[in-house]
C-alpha cells in the first residue's frame, strides 16, 4: 500500500489506522494531511519526513503546533516563500535564518521589510532593485523617501511606468 492509499483510507474512516502509520510517515505530505485531518494534533512518527519539506514543515507548525516549529526550521530557511510566510504567521518576526534565501527574491525581499523588519534592509535590496516594481513600493511603503544611491540610480536608469511613478514620488 502506497502513503496515498493507506492516507486517504484513514482519512475515509476519520480514524487513525496504527498498522497503516509507518506507511504514511515516510511521506512529508500524506504526513501532513494525516496529522492535520486525522490525529488532529502532533505526530512525532512523522516529523522526520515532514522537516524535510520547507512547505509542509511551514503548514505543520501553523496549523498543527501552532507556534514555532524548530524541527522543520532548516527546510523552511531554504524556501524563500515559506520561510516569509512562516516569519510573518508562525514567528512573528525575524527569521535570521532564512534572511539569506529571501534575500534571493525581490518580492520576498520587499515583503520581508515592509512586513517583519518595518523597514530599511539592506540584505534584500540588491534583489529589490533589479525589479523597478518592488523598487518603487520599497522607496514609498518601505523607506517612504528617496531610495539609497545605488538603488535610485538603478531605478532612473529604466524606462517604465514604475520609474515614472518613483519620480513623482520622490518630488
Amino acid at each position: 500500500m502506497t502513503p496515498y492509499e493507506a492516507c486517504k483510507k484513514a482519512i475515509k474512516l476519520g480514524l487513525r489506522i496504527p498498522e497503516l502509520e509507518p506507511v504514511i510517515s515516510k511521506d512529508a505530505y500524506y504526513s501532513y494531511r494525516y496529522a492535520l485531518n486525522v490525529i488532529k494534533g502532533k505526530w512525532e512518527l512523522a516529523e522526520p519526513a515532514i522537516s524535510q519539506d520547507a512547505g509542509y514543515s511551514y503548514g505543520y507548525a501553523r496549523d498543527i503546533i501552532k507556534g514555532r516549529w524548530e524541527l522543520g526550521e532548516s527546510a523552511i530557511s531554504k524556501n524563500a516563500y515559506s520561510s516569509y510566510w512562516y516569519a510573518l504567521y508562525v514567528i512573528k518576526g525575524r527569521f535570521i535564518l532564512a534572511e539569506p534565501a529571501i534575500s534571493q527574491d525581490a518580492g520576498y525581499s520587499y515583503s520581508y521589510a515592509r512586513d517583519i523588519i518595518k523597514g530599511r534592509w539592506e540584505l534584500g535590496e540588491p534583489i529589490i532593485s533589479k525589479d523597478t516594481c518592488y523598487s518603487y513600493y520599497y522607496a514609498k511603503d518601505v523607506i517612504k523617501g528617496r531610495l539609497p544611491d545605488f538603488m535610485h540610480n538603478q531605478m532612473i536608469l529604466e524606462k517604465n511606468e514604475y520609474t515614472e511613478e518613483y519620480i513623482k514620488f520622490i518630488k
